[in-house]
């Protein structure tokens, strides 16, 4: 079921319960993420989200970005030990040894993907043929046959915290299927799947 809000629009109930997961709704979740630093960090933060509230990490998104440079690749690929802990004493993020150093992992593996069709088209590669038709979130899946090839993937070049969970996660907010409920204002907002 969707909500509507003091703005006459309508939303699902998880996305009109905070203003910043509001607002995450309107403009970003489910639009397409072409590039691969965008891309890269989303990935990221969906693995730091596992077992945790999505506006969790929303709330520490501006300082996961401090403490990754701005999940630039490039940098985070030369993060060593002691970056690790000083980044296990950054109470701006969430201090997880293991997701910490699956982000240096997942930068590496995403350099190495350049050498091939590179992360974008690796990952947009993984895109089904149709997308889901919700008119309530009972109705929206939490995997796919697609994710979980995705994540068999990433895993084969070297990613880590990308299960099939967590990689259906990504494709919805990267707009790469479309749950957003029938009855939602963002219905179709990508511009990925015609209505």
């Amino acid at each position: 079921m969707t909500v509507v809000g003091a703005d006459g629009l309508s939303r699902p109930a998880w996305a009109a319960e905070d203003p910043l997961l509001m607002e995450y709704y309107d403009t970003e979740w489910g639009m397409p993420v072409r590039d691969e630093q965008g891309l890269y960090e989303r990935i990221c933060l969906e693995g730091f989200q596992a077992g945790l509230s999505w506006v969790t990490i929303l709330r520490k998104r501006p300082s996961f970005r401090a403490a990754f440079a701005d999940f630039d690749p490039d940098v985070v690929a030369e993060f060593g030990e002691a970056d690790v802990e000083r980044l296990m004493g950054d109470a701006g993020i969430v201090r997880n040894r293991m997701k910490i150093g699956a982000t240096i992992q997942n930068a590496r593996a995403t350099i190495a993907l350049r050498a091939d069709e590179g992360l974008v088209d690796f990952v947009w590669s993984f895109q089904p043929r149709e997308t889901p038709r919700p008119h309530d979130r009972s109705e929206v899946p939490t995997v796919s046959e697609e994710s979980k090839a995705l994540s068999k993937a990433l895993r084969s070049r070297g990613f880590a915290f990308v299960g099939p969970t967590t990689m259906y996660a990504l494709m919805e907010a990267i707009g790469m299927v479309d749950t957003h409920l029938m009855a939602s204002h963002r219905r179709g907002a990508s511009g990925v799947w015609p209505e």
